[in-house]
């Protein structure tokens, strides 16, 4: 096996031990036992029954030694680790990079966004929309958007990331309600992104730093929960304007190798309207 494969091999084995420490013997049928169970979730031998493989094959699928399990097996995995979804994906996604098959992203963005992309954000005003890549960071934001984000634009523009905002700005602490609920997502959505190349500099950068000065992210991280956010529904305590619920959508930009055009709406005629409007208005 070649140290690259080892490597890939590898990120597919930190996912299965992530996932099988989230599953409860209980949840699938098996006797919690009496005592201290030294092993949170799943044994390995308890997996591998489950699954229908051999102890001795899953052992090396964890470690890393083997890095081409068949389809039929990963479905079995799947199932025995009670994966839907953006997490049933990913296991197939690492085991495509573990075997070769996959080895590089779709295309590769120098993180300059295209002209047509920055006309676009000034066309939706007064919503808030910003530009981010593949793992979280600004690249780019109409008026409202540097608003809505107070502080994060203050940073050096290779230090705003989202992610970081959240864990590290302490506007970023209080401006989302729930936090906790905010920052989970956050950092479920980053392990649903960096499937594809899980040594990217930019990420291994980012996931370094907030590791070390965040115990709230290393152990969001360390869960390996992934869900790949499409929109949805946020609600904030913005020290300008006040509380407001806003919904917002994500869109992929073709050929940026991960950028997303992301733009916040609130109902019409509501306060929560009312209040980002002022977001522009005080631009």
């Amino acid at each position: 096996m070649t140290a690259a494969a080892d490597v890939r091999g590898t990120e597919l084995g930190r996912y299965l031990k992530a996932r099988r420490a989230q599953v409860r013997p209980e949840e699938v049928g098996l006797p919690a036992g009496a005592g201290l169970r030294r092993t949170p979730g799943l044994r390995r031998e308890e997996l591998a029954a489950l699954a229908g493989v051999s102890v001795d094959y899953y052992i090396r699928l964890e470690r890393g030694r083997e890095t081409n399990p068949s389809p039929a097996v990963l479905d079995a995995l799947g199932r025995a680790l009670r994966l839907r979804g953006d997490g049933y994906e990913r296991l197939h996604e690492l085991a495509e990079l573990a075997s070769g098959r996959v080895s590089e992203l779709e295309a590769c963005s120098d993180n300059v966004v295209r002209d047509s992309v920055l006309r676009m954000l000034e066309s939706v005003r007064p919503l808030p929309a910003y530009v981010v890549s593949r793992y979280n960071r600004i690249l780019a934001g109409n008026p409202a958007a540097r608003r809505l984000l107070p502080g994060l634009w203050d940073w050096p523009q290779e230090q705003r990331n989202l992610t970081r905002y959240l864990f590290l700005h302490p506007v970023g602490r209080t401006l989302y309600e729930p936090w906790e609920e905010t920052v989970a997502v956050s950092v479920a959505h980053l392990r649903a992104v960096s499937g594809a190349d899980p040594d990217d500099p930019e990420l291994t950068t980012l996931v370094g730093e907030l590791v070390l000065k965040s115990p709230e992210f290393a152990r969001l991280w360390e869960r390996y929960d992934v869900c790949e956010r499409g929109g949805g529904q946020k609600r904030f305590r913005h020290p300008g304007v006040g509380p407001m619920t806003l919904t917002y959508e994500v869109m992929r930009l073709a050929r940026t190798g991960g950028q997303r055009l992301v733009v916040y709406q609130a109902t019409p005629g509501t306060p929560d309207e009312q209040a980002m409007l002022g977001l522009d208005a005080a631009s």
